[in-house]
């Protein structure tokens, strides 16, 4: 048995305000987003489910933005800071400068409602990634679950795979219209699943699915982002019913459906 030396890389993230250079909507539900600019020379990311912080204008149009302090960030005092999200480097093209973006459309939030009306020449800040979690390349098999929000990490996982590795996915979508072409040099087997207007924290069509699904053979990664507590109890199925060693899962929660539930 390999060692499956998983790598934890600290990065020191910097502020860029970046332009956008390209809009268009990838699916009923997915923006695509590609900004560039000077400020993005050097922009570093090492792995495929790395996060950025988004800074978006503020109801008056500026970028207020924190001071990382050793306390944390810290927004300058009188002023409305800028509202900020998590997102997935979907793409970096170093030669180009450019980044991709990918934003899933529900409700009317900042990110959302900044990403569905984004022209050609609005800015925004990005911030980070300040680190990244690498995982070997040597495993035999990489499953991968996820809803619409991990989209951009699992296609760009696929895209990184290496010619030998086989990945098994399991994608939750809004409705059938939400499908996305999946490149990869892996052997790759993609599952669908579709809501159709069911609601995304109380489905159970990934759960469902993973109840099912046969281990194969050799050693097996297990990635998983969807909402938080859909993510956490399909690591403990995973880690207690298929005795899965708990170095050889990532599990993380994408969004919240209580967000005042503490971890």
């Amino acid at each position: 048995m390999s060692l499956h030396e998983t790598q934890l890389i600290r990065l020191t993230p910097r502020f860029r305000q970046l332009q956008v250079l390209h809009s268009e909507r990838l699916t009923p539900n997915m923006q695509r987003i590609v900004v560039g600019g000077a400020a993005l020379e050097g922009f570093d990311s090492r792995s495929p489910d790395d996060h950025v912080k988004l800074f978006f204008p503020n109801n008056e149009g500026a970028f207020v933005l924190p001071e990382l302090t050793e306390q944390g960030p810290r927004y300058p005092e009188g002023l409305q800071p800028s509202p900020a999200r998590d997102y997935t480097p979907r793409h970096y093209d170093a030669a180009a400068n450019t980044l991709v973006l990918d934003f899933v459309l529900h409700g009317d939030g900042p990110a959302t409602t900044w990403a569905a009306n984004a022209e050609v020449g609005d800015e925004l800040v990005v911030a980070g990634p300040r680190g990244s979690h690498v995982v070997a390349n040597d495993f035999d098999t990489y499953v991968l679950i996820g809803d619409e929000t991990a989209l951009p990490a699992i296609a760009r996982r696929l895209a990184e795979l290496p010619a030998h590795a086989t990945a098994e996915v399991f994608i939750e979508i809004p409705e059938e219209g939400d499908r996305q072409p999946l490149e990869s040099p892996a052997q790759v087997t993609v599952s669908w699943f579709e809501r159709n207007g069911f609601d995304a924290a109380s489905s159970t069509l990934l759960e469902d699915a993973l109840v099912d699904f046969e281990q194969p053979d050799g050693d097996t990664h297990y990635w998983i982002a969807t909402e938080s507590r859909r993510a956490r109890m399909m690591r403990k199925f995973i880690e207690g019913h298929l005795h899965v060693p708990k170095d050889w899962i990532r599990s993380t929660g994408y969004w919240k459906a209580h967000p005042d539930e503490v971890e």
